[in-house]
């Protein structure tokens, strides 16, 4: 099989309530992104090596819902997932419930490689991460706080995500007659 293409997915679309210049800003990332993609492939860069690279541009930008512009769970916090494959040798590796690796399609490789593993969750992927930094430093996964992925905007998207899951639990309970109590229901947290 000879030759390559490249493609850059940033999400299901972009909202046509978001400001212009915030349209045209994931724009140019992405072609930048493309073209940087292009250029690593056409220099000989494997793929998989370029799959991560653009990835972790795209987790480092808030404007992505990914890596530090995630949504942000009911408790105001991150809890991140990501995935890579390599269809040469149809090995992938993958990580979920990751609060504190700033680009965790970077430790999913990571299993992927040095790891018996295909997929790790949670404090198990977690305590993964910590061994990989300690034993690799920043080649193998930087370890941040998870207030680094916290935006005004995941800010603000909760609070309304919140009102609006509170009117429905008002609704529901109206429309079956239950206690108005049911709201304590979006507290538990």
């Amino acid at each position: 099989m000879g030759g390559w293409a490249i493609a850059v997915h940033g999400g299901a679309g972009v909202d046509p309530r978001l400001p212009e210049e915030r349209q045209a800003a994931a724009k140019r990332l992405l072609a930048g992104c493309l073209e940087i993609g292009a250029d690593a492939l056409r220099s000989g860069a494997m793929a998989i090596d370029v799959v991560e690279m653009l990835v972790r541009e795209l987790e480092t930008d808030p404007f992505f819902n990914s890596g530090r512009g995630s949504a942000l769970t009911a408790r105001g916090t991150v809890e991140m997932e990501a995935s890579i494959m390599n269809g040469r040798d149809r090995r992938c590796g993958a990580v979920s419930g990751i609060t504190t690796v700033k680009n965790p399609v970077s430790l999913a490789r990571r299993v992927m490689e040095f790891s018996p593993h295909s997929y790790l969750a949670f404090q198990g992927a977690e305590d993964f991460a910590i061994e990989q930094a300690i034993l690799y430093g920043l080649q193998g996964v930087e370890l941040v706080e998870n207030d680094y992925f916290i935006t005004d905007e995941n800010l603000t998207m909760l609070k309304l995500a919140k009102e609006a899951n509170a009117i429905l639990l008002s609704k529901w309970a109206k429309s079956f007659s239950l206690p108005h109590s049911l709201s304590a229901l979006e507290r538990k947290e």
